[in-house]
């Protein structure tokens, strides 16, 4: 495996219990895996995790992502004997991750309380749609669900159009992250107390955290944002230009950035045009600085446009693709990809571990677990003492 980063990361020595399915739960122990903690996930014996078979392309790799890092211990939950094994490894965790339903860990005889009695340094993240308590706390919740509740949907895509999704699982990984957010803030917390606590992480209100002054603008003065497809209301220039070959992202909104923009078009008088020498008055006539901008972007390269303003210095890129990360220099540099070697797929490229931390830096250190269970044996060795 090919990696810029080395060491152990600054978790090292963490042990942590995931035992969460699909996307949330287990990318809040990715990012914990990827700082240095030992990361157990717990699987279903007869089918493991349904991430294995998620991803697109002919053999789909998303598993090879987010169980990079991971050792996979196969334990049927619904079984007085696989929670009373998971109850052992628990015992010995410094973090227990779950994703599950409100209510499943009392099903299964994992209560957080009970668990926490016998292991009072233990820190339980629960990452569910709408949190452990309120009255849509039972409910089934879905990452797009958390993203329509929250507030982002709404705003994503065209007025004409209905909401749009981002692309990405954006809610289900905001809600690990702030789920890993959580965990850490514990684990100081821990260092003075001695005392672990429980995570209590939603996916509507992760989405929420990030809504910007979404509910305040409204509360203030009733304004609602609204669907505006690539532009945000009085914010210009900055959008997607059309070029000879492709789009091109620019981003000048403010006074001096336009200024620059404005003399790379070789058109510096804009600069001092009462209709886009401020801030407000380039967002009042968004719509027609925009077709300006366009009508002169439309003459250019992808090339020729990002030399120019390059030069100028005005905040611009080119809209990627995975096929544009991997030939990027700059990604090259910063070691933004890393190669693992799969023993099935073979070199796979993904994205490295972020941020990048100048005295621990995380590290991607083993491949993800290719069959459901692979590492019980040695899993139970090491931490429990026993033959599996």
């Amino acid at each position: 495996m090919t990696d810029a980063n080395s060491g152990g990361g600054a978790l090292e020595g963490i042990k942590v219990v995931e035992m969460g399915q699909l996307i949330a739960g287990p990318f809040c122990g990715q990012l914990l895996g990827d700082m240095g903690a030992e990361v157990v996930k717990i699987e279903p014996p007869e089918t493991g995790d349904q991430m294995r078979h998620w991803g697109q392309g002919e053999k789909p790799s998303w598993w090879r992502v987010i169980a990079r890092n991971k050792y996979s211990v196969a334990v049927d939950l619904r079984s007085p004997e696989g929670q009373a094994l998971a109850r052992d490894l628990i015992a010995e965790a410094d973090i227990l991750i779950e994703n599950f339903r409100p209510g499943t860990l009392e099903k299964w005889n994992l209560d957080p309380a009970e668990l926490r009695r016998a292991n009072s340094g233990l820190i339980v993240v629960r990452v569910s749609g709408y949190g452990q308590t309120g009255p849509y706390s039972a409910r089934a919740g879905f990452g797009g669900i958390g993203e329509a509740m929250g507030g982002w949907r709404g705003i994503v895509g065209y007025p004409d159009l209905p909401p749009a999704r981002m692309g990405v699982s954006i809610g289900d990984t905001l809600a690990a992250t702030y789920g890993c957010l959580g965990a850490l803030a514990a684990l100081h917390h821990r260092t003075q107390t001695g005392e672990g606590q429980i995570i209590d992480s939603a996916l509507y209100e992760a989405v929420l955290q990030v809504m910007e002054s979404t509910v305040s603008d409204y509360s203030v003065s009733g304004a609602k944002r609204k669907r505006t497809g690539s532009t945000l209301p009085g914010i210009a220039p900055s959008n997607v230009y059309p070029c000879r070959d492709g789009d091109y992202l620019i981003g000048a909104n403010q006074d001096g950035v336009f200024a620059r923009l404005a003399e790379a078009m070789g058109r510096p008088g804009l600069a001092h045009d009462p209709r886009y020498a401020t801030h407000r008055a380039r967002g009042a006539h968004q719509e027609e600085l925009d077709a300006l901008i366009a009508d002169w972007t439309r003459t250019l390269t992808i090339a020729e446009l990002e030399a120019r303003l390059l030069d100028a210095s005005v905040p611009a890129g080119r809209v990627y693709d995975a096929e544009d990360m991997l030939n990027d220099p700059h990604f090259a540099a910063r070691g933004a990809l890393v190669t693992v070697d799969d023993p099935e797929l073979g070199a796979v490229t993904m994205q490295g571990v972020f941020p990048k931390l100048s005295a621990t830096p995380g590290s991607v250190r083993r491949p993800a677990p290719l069959a459901v269970g692979q590492d019980t044996g040695e899993i139970l060795r090491r931490w429990l003492g026993r033959e599996e």
